[in-house]
């Protein structure tokens, strides 16, 4: 190939790792003439086989969340939360409760999507 294989040269519409395999199987074979056996392999080797063609490094996101503790202590107080209202025969008591937990909840996806 006389042109220099580059991410924004393949014109892709959405990014290598959330593509199906089947779609980077038929990219390899179209654009990667040097990755032998695509056919056979699995998404995570055509990704990884990818990237190293293109020299793209992989940084390792997908890791755990530094805010993991945090999230699963707030789902520990949801989970405390939803079994009081069950409890409660007041409406303006579980009201409040539920709109604490939905607080809350929103809260743990903030977290979860901060990363």
């Amino acid at each position: 190939m006389s042109e220099e294989l580059t991410l924004e040269s393949l014109n892709l519409k959405k990014p290598l790792d959330k593509m199906t395999a089947k779609e980077l199987r038929q990219l390899a074979l179209e654009k990667f003439p040097n990755i032998v056996g695509a056919s056979g392999m699995g998404k995570d080797d055509l990704v990884a086989q990818m990237k190293d063609t293109l020299g793209i490094v992989d940084d390792g996101e997908g890791g755990v969340s530094p805010y993991k503790d945090q999230i699963h202590s707030l789902k520990r107080q949801i989970r405390g939360l939803r079994e009081d209202r069950l409890k409660l025969t007041v409406r303006k008591e579980r009201e409040y409760i539920r709109r604490k937990i939905n607080k809350l909840k929103k809260r743990t996806r903030r977290l979860a999507q901060s990363v």
